[in-house]
């Protein structure tokens, strides 16, 4: 595997929505819609709103029916094939195609979006395929849109509600919100009281309510106090008769392809460990910790503190340059 080349299907990783979760990582880092300042995989370097090709769907399929081998040799559980990438997921000109592909295996799949290009008529339909959607909807103020989600600039905030919107009316699968809150950004109660009331025009069957629990994109991005997050989950309650917090740790149990660098880059190009998870993966294993402090020395890790505990994150620059670029004039 070389440096700049991550795996195109990780895990399973354990999901607080989604159980064990395989994750398939159909777009390169980091190119995206959006350059969220809470995102834990860094500040986006390629704005896009452009579908095109990245990878082609034979080449998901047989990554994703080699790693279902391993994983039942090995005895793992497979609850989900999902569409997490390193990305924006929708902007894989191949996603449906690939979805439909991917039903084959019987296993329910999931797409996890940030909805920006949900106004494109070829990604509401592509996203028709799935069982499983998450519309990530951090505010229905275009202001705080752009100061927290640091869209492309080509994005027009009321046109990718309308495209929300359109989805929602259409989708027959399962579909949740996900609102990430980042304190004095989109925390306030005038604030959550519209984003709540968008969330229940969507009619998700749950909003899910988020707080960063990984290292940001962005150092001073903090998490809601309590009381906060008891307020919110009041005002999204009284509108949504499902609300859930997304604050817990997820867990450790992550599996393991039998080769630990192999693990340990795959999984935190697109999910941060915290080292109690490294330490649970490197103990089923049997890995020497003086592996993981080897791929830090030579660059292929990052090590990084968030809230008191230590992560881990795949470095995909190159060792000694900035992992993030500059934040465009929409985020201002």
């Amino acid at each position: 595997m070389s440096e700049n080349e991550p795996e195109l299907v990780f895990g399973p990783v354990p999901s607080r929505r989604l159980g064990r979760s395989l994750g398939i990582n159909n777009i390169p880092p980091k190119n995206c819609s959006y350059s969220c300042v809470y995102c834990q995989l860094g500040r986006t370097r390629t704005w896009s709103t452009v579908r095109r090709e990245y990878y082609r769907p034979s080449q998901l399929v047989v990554a994703v029916q080699e790693r279902l081998l391993e994983c039942r040799n090995q005895g793992e559980p497979v609850d989900y094939l999902t569409f997490v990438p390193d990305g924006e997921p929708t902007l894989d000109l191949n996603l449906g195609h690939a979805i439909r592909e991917l039903k084959q295996f019987g296993i329910p799949i999931a797409v996890i979006t940030n909805a920006s290009l949900l106004w494109q008529d070829s990604v509401r339909g592509d996203l028709a395929a799935a069982d499983f959607v998450s519309m990530k909807l951090d505010s229905a103020d275009a202001d705080v849109w752009r100061k927290i989600n640091c869209p492309d600039a080509g994005l027009d905030f009321a046109t990718v509600i309308e495209g929300m919107e359109r989805f929602a009316a259409e989708f027959d699968g399962t579909l949740v919100t996900e609102t990430m809150l980042v304190r004095d950004l989109n925390d306030s109660r005038d604030q959550l009281e519209k984003t709540a009331e968008l969330a229940s025009r969507l009619g998700p069957q749950v909003a899910y309510l988020a707080v960063p629990t990984r290292p940001p994109a962005e150092p001073d991005v903090r998490p809601p106090d309590s009381e906060t997050l008891l307020r919110a989950m009041e005002i999204f309650g009284a509108r949504i008769e499902e609300v859930e917090y997304l604050i817990g740790y997820e867990g450790n149990a992550f599996a393991s392809s039998g080769d630990i660098r192999h693990d340990l880059l795959s999984i935190t190009a697109v999910h941060p460990l915290r080292e109690d998870a490294l330490r649970a993966l490197l103990q089923k294993t049997r890995a020497d910790a003086a592996v993981v402090q080897s791929m830090v020395d030579r660059g292929e890790l990052l090590e990084l503190s968030h809230e008191g505990h230590k992560y881990y994150l795949r470095r995909f620059a190159s060792p000694g340059t900035a992992l993030a670029g500059a934040l465009p004039s929409t985020c201002n």
